[in-house]
């Protein structure tokens, strides 16, 4: 029997390039999205990567009870989760921004990651993955809400690893910046010459990141090969995380 995946807001960020790498390999991908409510786009997903399958966001415990129930486990959670890098000086950032990039970032992986522990715990092992950022790791000037809300997320990662770690479930998080994906760094800013060399100027490395880099470490840490990895928070970033 294949592995089983779920990737939450699978149409962002690394969910795309994740979803086809874990078929390459041989998991049994399911991938759910809001914009899967839409039939047209749930088939798109589907085409464009034959044996995955796309559901409709509900709730996390019903949505594991699905993939339970088709699929006979869960094995590996990833948290996919993706909010626009808001610049706001911390005396100007909105109670609604806040609200909106915590629920975002934070609190809808913390509800998925429990619905997934239950299940985890039934068969004896898992994995979640939590796809963040690595702009803790540094800190942004302006981009405070942004930042803890991230960080909220890796911290989470590594307490749950703590947690989990003698119910044999292995918690990670990939923590990219510079990674080249549509919602952080589409076409129209890296046509830009003068954006793009502003942006890449930062990145010891020189370049942005492949976002087949990002979906082979998502493949490691899912496979068995990373069962003894757990709580490491790992930048994915040419550098720059550890660049200051």
């Amino acid at each position: 029997m294949s592995r089983t995946v779920l990737i939450t807001d699978v149409t962002r960020f690394i969910g795309q390039p994740g979803t086809k790498a874990l078929l390459a390999e041989g998991y049994r991908v399911f991938g759910t999205d809001p914009s899967f409510t839409d039939e047209k786009e749930r088939k798109a997903y589907e085409d464009a990567h034959p044996g995955a399958t796309a559901l409709v966001p509900e709730k996390p415990d019903t949505l594991v009870t699905k993939i339970v129930e088709e699929a006979g486990t869960l094995d590996v959670l990833i948290n996919n989760d993706a909010y626009p890098a808001t610049r706001a000086p911390v005396d100007e950032a909105s109670d609604e921004l806040l609200a909106e990039t915590f629920e975002t970032l934070f609190f809808k992986a913390y509800r998925m990651a429990r619905a997934a522990v239950q299940q985890m715990k039934k068969q004896g092992s898992g994995k979640i993955i939590f796809n963040t950022s690595a702009a803790p790791l540094n800190g942004l000037k302006n981009y405070s809400v942004y930042v803890s809300a991230r960080g909220a997320a890796n911290t989470l990662a590594r307490s749950l690893a703590v947690e989990l770690a003698a119910d044999n479930i292995q918690v990670n998080a990939v923590a990219p910046n510079f990674v080249d994906n549509p919602d952080y760094f589409p076409p129209s800013l890296m046509a830009d010459p003068d954006k793009a060399g502003r942006i890449l100027k930062n990145i010891p490395m020189g370049r942005l990141g492949k976002p087949e880099e990002a979906a082979s470490l998502l493949v490691y840490l899912a496979s068995e090969n990373a069962s003894f990895i757990t709580g490491q928070i790992i930048p994915l970033a040419g550098g720059w995380a550890t660049a200051r």
